[in-house]
């Protein structure tokens, strides 16, 4: 697929949002001293930001109030009643996102708690459900002034419940608390970026029904050139026991396969799991070359209703090599974190626009990240046939293990089923990524079992995706061992140029990637190998060719990406980062210093960007283009 089309795929999935008839959600801003805004819902309208989900979601992307509460006095004050003021924002939304350097940025990634509120009113008197993508980190959710939920962990996204009135307006009232990131790290909650506080993610409504169709999973097997689909569905009842009838098709164009569900009887609010099959002939499958998506759709008549976007596509390990659709595939991207100045990780639609934009700027069929993405970012890499290592455990700094001690396991373990539920569906993330950077043979105190147990859930619930972890290039595996024995696929973080060897020459450097490369092979004769991380910091502020300068730059990732391209069974090669990104304000480059003491870095800014923090794409972006090219053209042959 060209371009230009692949573009046209992305921006389809914005327009869509206009076109599509759901649920309106207006808001009509109160005064200061108001309870709240008001949303009020009716059956006509635009569709949720997000495609995937329920059908009958209604966006609450209006106007709220945002009060910060930096002395927690709230509580005390009775805010969760809606008894406060503050400032019109509109959802996401977080707070302070430009301070992020000096001593504003020290005191703004220490965090605080702030209060969101809005006013609901319901066309009709029931069970209504709803759902936050993301808050970070603990959430407080009360409705008319009674608590219903506590959550802990953002990009996880979680659901709310409470009967609501017809026409009676229902105080919707959030407290969030971001305050202490060293707790939230000592807690398994690191984070290696700016620790952006509140609501940073999307919020929808819906009614309950008598039944819900929930946490859809489907595995592509391909064989003698037809695709055999296979479907699970989650099916809660919440009448009286019966049988729940469950229907569905998978539609492109003017193909439609039709998915029928077993009969079998649900007890009274029980849930469970109805599975099926279908045999698609001449499949139109999933690649980056022809991202082609089908339309999911799951319904019980007159009760539920559930729809995504899905591509038929197989992605196996065999031994050495990654294959896509029974053919080897090489990545070539970068990794991104979601990041945008003003507005930190509560990105707009035009926001996850651009992040593509940039990942096709470059040439890019691959991207990383150490974080579960946005369901809204996700559909558009789908669209853009752009395939994605998904980090979905917890993130700490190289080597290290935070999560210590089974209570802090079991919430580990639990974060990578709730991305797994979440994102299944999506034909780009094509690997689970269980930890970053990893020490040799791990941490016992916790990682080990971790990593070998969630492995072997992952590949026995869903055997359509290879296993992967990252290891710490500085600190590598010598051999081969527990931790490994259910991962398919190795990532080598690798920062020879940069943070090793920094002033040596393109000769010995070629010949340490070379080396260290054959050693990790002869550790995993078997696995698939890419290097998930290379590259070095860049501005202005540099002299160009010395370290931390934009031809610096452009010079050691030609280096990398050219000597990768000479290496057998190398499954590719992913840059770090796309953009530069925000982190802790006390960082000034890291061990960089020690190498060029009079390096010019941005403090709080990690800079190893191919884009700057305002989107200005930096010199470096041409070289990787211009490698990145050439290896799609190779590949192609």
């Amino acid at each position: 697929m060209s371009r230009r089309l692949i573009r046209a795929a992305v921006g389809g999935l914005s327009a869509l949002v206009v076109v599509l008839v759901v649920v309106l959600v207006t808001v009509s801003a109160a005064a200061p001293d108001a309870p709240a805004g008001s949303v009020v819902l009716s059956p006509h309208g635009a569709a949720p930001l997000i495609y995937a989900g329920a059908g009958d979601r209604a966006q609450l992307n209006g106007l709220w109030r945002f009060k910060a509460d930096r002395d927690d006095v709230g509580l005390a004050r009775g805010y969760p009643k809606g008894t406060f003021g503050g400032a019109l924002v509109h959802i996401p939304f977080v707070p302070d996102a430009t301070r992020i350097s000096g001593s504003r940025g020290v005191t703004a990634f220490r965090g605080m708690v702030g209060w969101y509120r809005t006013e609901i009113k319901v066309p009709s008197d029931g069970l209504y459900a709803v759902r936050f993508e993301s808050i970070n980190h603990k959430a407080q959710v009360f409705v008319d002034g009674k608590l219903v939920r506590r959550h802990t962990g953002e990009y996880l996204p979680f659901e709310v419940r409470a009967p609501l009135k017809a026409g009676v307006p229902h105080a919707l009232v959030v407290r969030a608390d971001w305050r202490g990131p060293y707790a939230m790290k000592r807690d398994g909650w690191h984070r290696l970026w700016f620790n952006f506080g509140g609501i940073n993610r999307g919020v929808t409504i819906r009614r309950v029904g008598a039944s819900e169709l929930v946490h859809p999973v489907m595995q592509t097997r391909l064989s003698g050139g037809a695709a055999q689909v296979f479907i699970n569905v989650h099916v809660r009842n919440n009448g009286e026991a019966r049988v729940v009838p469950v229907h569905g098709t998978l539609t492109r164009g003017d193909r439609s396969i039709p998915l029928e569900f077993p009969a079998e009887p649900i007890a009274k609010n029980e849930t469970q799991v109805l599975a099926t099959s279908a045999r698609v002939d001449n499949p139109e499958l999933w690649s980056p070359t022809a991202p082609n998506l089908w339309d999911l759709e799951l319904e019980v008549p007159g009760e539920a209703t559930y729809r995504a976007r899905v591509g038929l596509r197989e992605v196996r390990a065999d031994g050495s090599r990654l294959l896509l659709n029974g053919r080897p595939i090489r990545l070539r991207g970068a990794s991104i974190h979601e990041d945008v100045f003003g507005r930190g990780d509560a990105l707009l639609p035009s926001d996850q626009d651009r992040l593509v934009a940039q990942l096709q700027a470059i040439d890019a069929n691959a991207t990383r990240t150490q974080h579960p993405l946005d369901e809204g970012l996700l559909e558009r890499l789908d669209a853009a046939g752009i395939m994605i290592w998904q980090g979905v455990g917890p993130t700490d700094a190289p080597g290290a293990w935070t999560s210590r001690g089974a209570q802090r396991v079991r919430t580990a373990k639990e974060r990578v089923r709730t991305t797994y539920r979440q994102a299944q569906l999506h034909p780009s993330i094509i690997t689970w990524n269980l930890a970053n950077e990893v020490a040799g043979d791990g941490h016992p105190g916790g990682q080990i079992p971790y990593l070998d147990e969630m492995a072997a859930e992952l590949k026995r619930v869903d055997p359509s995706r290879p296993v992967a972890l990252d290891i710490w290039g500085a600190h590598p595996p010598h051999h081969s061992s527990r931790i490994y024995r259910n991962i398919d696929m190795v990532g080598w973080t690798n920062y020879i140029g940069w943070y090793e060897s920094t002033h040596a020459k393109a000769g010995t450097l070629r010949t340490e990637i070379r080396t260290r490369l054959s050693a990790i092979r002869k550790v995993f004769p078997h696995k698939i190998i890419a290097v998930t991380e290379f590259g070095a910091e860049a501005n202005g502020r540099n002299p160009t060719t010395s370290p931390g300068g934009y031809a610096f730059q452009s010079h050691l990732l030609d280096l990398h990406l050219s000597t990768y391209a000479a290496i057998p069974n190398l499954a590719g090669a992913l840059v770090w980062n796309l953009r530069d990104f925000a982190v802790t304000p006390t960082f000034y480059g890291g061990s960089i210093k020690s190498q060029v003491p009079n390096i010019k870095l941005v403090r709080g800014i990690n800079q190893k960007g191919l884009f700057d923090l305002r989107d200005k794409a930096k010199p470096a972006v041409r070289v990787v283009s211009g490698r990145f090219a050439a290896q799609a053209a190779a590949d192609a042959r």
